[in-house]
């Protein structure tokens, strides 16, 4: 999951020949380029049910290789970024995938393991506890963020590292001039922020953690 540091290396360069035909080099900015984190459309999997936390178990599984709900329009603002954008990052996941799809206008991006979310193990309730899953899924990250209740799945200390490895090489991308869009997932992309912020960056957007939202930051 968390790639090796030839990936890491193969990912930038690849994205350099990627975009190497978008902005001509004498026009890309000498100055060091912005990072902006965006999470995925809306899923198409239905939160509208009431169910146990191993029924939210096989849930979760469906929605980790589901795609995106029909009949979504990207927001434009976040359409714009993607046109500014000298290197765009997809998860992966089928979901961060086709969010990339539809703010991308048809130009190439880079997919990397290493923007997955962060696993939501069930929390080790009974059965006949029963709630919506945005609720079971709040209790999951609880159980996993502070009982370290990982279900043999990521740990939180692992998802650190790999946030912490998510987080250099965005900047890595940015310190180099390039304006950077990551198209992924609410709570690793909040974690990936964390350590942007830890390692020095400047948090200039933050629009929270709805779909389609962006967290922006600058190189200081």
């Amino acid at each position: 999951m968390k790639g090796s540091a030839g990936d890491r290396r193969s990912l930038a360069n690849m994205a350099d020949a990627l975009n190497a035909d978008h902005i001509p080099a004498e026009a890309r900015p000498a100055r060091p380029g912005f990072i902006t984190l965006a999470r995925h459309g809306e899923p198409a999997l239905s939160r509208k049910v009431n169910f146990s936390a191993q029924a939210y178990g096989e849930w979760w599984a469906r929605y980790e290789v589901g795609g995106l709900k029909a009949g979504q329009t990207p927001p434009a603002s976040l359409v714009e970024t993607c046109r500014q954008a000298t290197v765009i990052i997809a998860s992966t996941r089928l979901r961060s995938i086709e969010t990339a799809q539809a703010v991308c206008e048809g130009r190439a991006f880079a997919t990397d393991p290493l923007f997955v979310e962060a696993p939501l193990p069930p929390p080790p309730w009974p059965a006949w506890i029963k709630m919506k899953p945005s609720h079971l899924g709040f209790f999951a990250r609880f159980w996993w963020w502070f009982f370290n209740h990982h279900g043999g799945q990521e740990t939180r200390a692992q998802a650190e590292i790999r946030a912490d490895q998510a987080a250099d090489l965005l900047i890595d991308l940015a310190a180099g001039g390039q304006d950077v869009l990551v198209l992924a997932h609410g709570f690793f992309n909040w974690m990936v922020a964390r350590s942007l912020r830890k390692k020095g960056a400047r948090q200039l957007v933050d629009e929270g953690h709805a779909y389609w939202s962006v967290k922006r930051f600058a190189l200081a």
